[in-house]
């Protein structure tokens, strides 16, 4: 493998990184860097943008060929907000064909450190956004949320929901990457969300009221003697607050 001072462009996307880093690996070159087509180039940049086949059995591949784990584990540093992760997914991979499943405990190689602690941060916040989201009704009966998490937990936390809510029609918007979810009772889309911005007048009638019950409860059952503000932000955390109907008008 020769090391290069190339920084190499894939067409931002989880498939056309995996493409390039196969490529990467065919050619035998390990880059300075990889970046998505967004990156903001510097002058003394070398930039690289290879003809790549963008295939989707590149995932199939990885599945096959070094499991479902380390497969997830790329998936979730891809949806991380770690300006390093697309460098880290290369190391991973090239590291797991290394070491294969003793990966998981080498520690003290930092790209394979780096990358089972990103993973696992974002899997920490899917699942705090999983009990932390608050659906609201809409006049037309479908469900609708709004998230504004650390990284891009979108994609794979309405896997959940079209589970768990699988006879309704429900979306989920992404405030922060203005990224809209839309779930029809059989397949969930992700679309461009930024002229997506709804007003009380779109809410239900019972909207409001279901909110009051909801606050009323939540006040009920709190026993004020046992009150513990750290212990409680510790479990929710405040960047999550502005959207949990209970909580989102404390100061």
């Amino acid at each position: 493998m020769k090391k290069t001072n190339n920084i190499y462009i894939y067409n931002d996307s989880f498939i056309s990184l995996l493409c390039l880093i196969k490529k990467l690996f065919l050619i035998k070159e390990i880059p300075y860097d990889i970046k998505s087509t967004n990156y903001q180039r510097n002058l003394f940049d070398e930039i690289i943008t290879l003809n790549i086949n963008e295939d989707e059995d590149v995932i199939n591949s990885i599945n096959k060929n070094m499991g479902l784990k380390i497969l997830n584990i790329l998936y979730y540093i891809y949806l991380s907000e770690n300006k390093n992760k697309e460098l880290i997914i290369y190391y991973f991979i090239y590291y797991s064909l290394i070491y294969k499943n003793k990966i998981f405990y080498m520690h003290k190689i930092s790209w394979i450190n780096d990358a089972l602690n990103i993973a696992k941060y974002v899997s920490r916040e899917n699942h705090k956004i999983k009990g932390f989201l608050r659906f609201k009704e809409l006049k037309s009966k479908a469900l609708y949320a709004e998230i504004s998490p650390t990284n891009n937990v979108l994609p794979i936390l309405v896997k959940h929901f079209a589970t768990r809510l699988k006879n309704e029609y429900w979306l989920i918007k992404d405030t922060k990457r203005n990224i809209l979810a839309i779930y029809d009772k059989k397949e969930i889309y992700l679309v461009d969300a930024k002229d997506i911005n709804l007003t009380l007048s779109d809410y239900s009638k019972n909207e409001k009221k279901t909110q009051d019950m909801w606050k009323s409860f939540y006040k009920t059952i709190g026993i004020e003697s046992r009150k513990n503000e750290r212990c409680r932000r510790n479990f929710m955390p405040k960047k999550y607050w502005k959207y949990i109907i209970e909580v989102s008008e404390e100061k």
